[in-house]
């Protein structure tokens, strides 16, 4: 068949309706992982955070409670620095689970977290948002519940996050109660709490009993914190006040080391990689000297630097690296890992913005992360958050999504039966076998465009972001709102506003 025609075909397909598949709460891995350094290089790696923890030990500031509870455990106290013998950090992380259940209130929405699953959730932390039409401004609270519904209506992205934008119209002071609550009023998928503060993490817990109920939580995660040492080798009192409310109920901790590569961590890449594997693991080790059992998950954020500027880059293959490597080393601990996304330094949805992205997301996929921060809409170094950025990324996860369920191998798949009708010479296009398997036989990314080049002019010569701007303000229009019990809300409500008043303004 010439060319022409297959293309003819293949457009009249693409303007047909699109099939929309179930989509799971959670991606189960099929495929194995990529195992980057050998048994040597991995030990030489562990003796030096194992070093690193006996000998010049870690900071732990500001939380007198948190040096009694080492104290108690037996490390070496002195001062704010503590130190442990070989082999007892790892020893306390044990307790923690390998794999875990995040429920959600509506419960074909749980993830599971740890083993071979993987959940992708969209940025954290930016106080700006950029859109096509609007540009780069400060978010607001508008734009946040805009992107926890964007995130709810993208299967790609199986949990909420927490802070997919600032929302910087709200006094800093008061802003984690509309956080929490709009993840829970505009989505049914799980998400994360406030941690800035021990009385936000509080109260975060505490909408999070209102939602799921006391007795079910005990027993269940249902709300994670999300914390960054300050590398080098300094815990200070957010991250312990926050590991005492959330372990201390039984909740969920992600504990990431953010090291700069020759700023917060050595130049050298293995050296950054056992620090930050050495900072993590005391951490997890808190969470379970708190209580043991309550779950816990390893980070790892290293990046590397401009040595002539000292701005942070991505994408670029010493991070990408680490991302295979903090792999291994957390499946040897036993403790399910958080690494890598949709990592640049861009400012826009561009060529750099997408080669960045996928060098850094691709090692997170096949390093074998099972929690993944920032999959989605990253832009700027983390300090922006790009509506079309965040579709865009969406749609690339899908094709990580296939990618990790593997190949089909059964009769079907290899296909004998699509010889039957089709000589040599002819085509496969109108067989039996392609009839029965075509809507389901390849990726269909919503986003990509294979059409001619008269048909994409005939379109408008739209590229990837305008095709983004207008798919995510056409899904604006198209939200509903996933049902929320009256009663919970009006207790959530009514929690809120009995709080704020208890709370003066801060802006800071």
């Amino acid at each position: 068949m010439s060319e022409p025609s297959v293309r003819s075909r293949r457009s009249r397909r693409s303007r047909g309706p699109r099939k929309t598949l179930p989509a799971p709460a959670y991606i189960k891995r099929q495929i194995p992982y990529y195992e980057f350094l050998s048994e040597e290089n991995l030990v030489k790696i562990e003796e030096q955070a194992d070093w690193i923890i006996q000998e010049v030990g870690m900071e732990f500031r500001e939380d007198p409670t948190a040096l009694e509870i080492w104290k108690e455990a037996g490390a070496d106290v002195k001062g704010t620095r503590v130190r442990a013998p070989r082999g007892m950090i790892r020893k306390l992380c044990e307790t923690a689970p390998y794999e875990f259940t995040q429920h959600s209130r509506n419960p074909e929405r749980a993830v599971r977290i740890g083993g071979d699953n993987l959940v992708c959730a969209p940025v954290y932390g930016p106080p700006f948002v950029r859109d096509l039409e609007k540009g780069r401004r400060y978010g607001t609270i508008e734009d946040l519940q805009n992107l926890i519904k964007l995130t709810y209506m993208l299967p790609s992205l199986h949990h909420g996050g927490h802070v997919i934008c600032e929302p910087c119209d709200i006094p800093v002071s008061k802003r984690h109660f509309d956080i929490v609550y709009a993840h829970m009023k505009y989505s049914d998928k799980p998400f994360l709490g406030a941690i800035t503060e021990m009385s936000r993490a509080q109260d975060s817990v505490d909408m999070a009993r209102i939602l799921h109920g006391k007795e079910f939580m005990e027993n269940n995660c249902v709300i994670m914190g999300n914390v960054n040492t300050n590398s080098p080798l300094l815990v200070d009192r957010v991250v312990t006040e926050a590991i005492r409310v959330y372990s201390g109920a039984n909740q969920g901790m992600i504990i990431a080391p953010f090291i700069l590569g020759g700023a917060m961590g050595p130049v050298t890449t293995a050296a950054s990689i056992a620090q930050a594997f050495a900072e993590a693991m005391m951490c997890g080790a808190f969470t379970q000297l708190v209580r043991p059992g309550a779950p816990f998950i390893l980070g790892n954020f290293l990046s590397s630097m401009s040595l002539k500027s000292g701005a942070p880059t991505f994408g670029m293959p010493e991070p990408v690296m680490s991302n295979y490597v903090i792999g291994q080393l957390a499946r040897r601990l036993g403790v399910p890992m958080r690494c890598g996304g949709s990592l640049t330094a861009s400012k826009t949805a561009d060529a750099q913005a997408a080669a960045e992205s996928a060098d850094s997301m691709l090692s997170t996929v096949l390093g074998g992360s099972q929690f993944v921060l920032h999959s989605a809409g990253w832009l700027e170094g983390g300090l922006c958050t790009g509506y079309e950025k965040l579709l865009i990324d969406a749609d690339r996860l899908g094709a990580y999504h296939v990618m990790l369920q593997g190949l089909p191998m059964d009769d079907n798949n290899l296909g004998k039966s699509a010889y039957d009708d089709v000589e040599p010479g002819g085509h496969f296009l109108g067989s039996a076998h392609t009839m029965v398997n075509y809507e389901t036989a390849y990726y269909d990314a919503v986003l990509s465009d294979s059409e001619s080049c008269e048909q994409w002019e005939e379109n408008g010569s739209r590229d990837t972001e305008r095709r983004a701007f207008e798919r995510w303000n056409q899904m604006l229009k198209e939200y509903e709102a996933p049902p929320l019990d009256d009663d919970k809300d009006g207790a959530l409500l009514d929690f809120m506003a009995r709080r704020k008043m208890d709370i003066e303004d801060r802006w800071y």
